[in-house]
């Protein structure tokens, strides 16, 4: 059915991410197919990592105990972004590529009023990806 499931991740929000990372394990295990966990980091320090070698190492570790809780290969993908709040888009779209992934699953959060006025990352996917693209909320 599917390759290689990619799941985005924001490691300052993990504890948002329940739902969505559920279903992505659910898939996999069910599928016998392998997820990526990737992140989107700035160069700069942020309040995850102080550099993007450690946000690597921290998504890394993420990524291989989620592996180890559900029972599946589990790998992970780090991307560098001078702005990842204007680059995030393209940033996921390119990994969808580099990562081989032929299924998204991604969290997002009840549209409110923001939505009108700026656009959601996972609408954004969902609209544009060549892939499948599952929205979580």
């Amino acid at each position: 059915m599917y390759a290689k499931i990619m799941v985005p991740v924001d490691l300052a929000h993990v504890d948002r991410l329940t739902k969505a990372i559920d279903t992505a394990t659910d898939l996999a295990k069910r599928y016998q197919i392998p997820v990526c966990f990737v992140g989107v980091t700035p160069s700069a320090p942020s309040p995850v990592a102080h550099n993007p070698q450690e946000f690597a190492r921290k998504l890394d570790a993420f990524a291989q105990a989620q592996g180890a809780e559900h029972g599946l290969d589990a790998g992970s993908a780090a991307y560098i972004s001078d702005d990842p709040a204007v680059d995030l888009d393209r940033t996921l779209m390119d990994a969808i590529a580099e990562q081989g992934a032929d299924l998204v699953v991604m969290a997002s959060h009840i549209p409110g009023l923001p939505e009108y006025l700026f656009h959601s990352n996972a609408g954004h996917l969902a609209a544009h990806a060549k892939v499948s693209v599952f929205v979580v909320r």
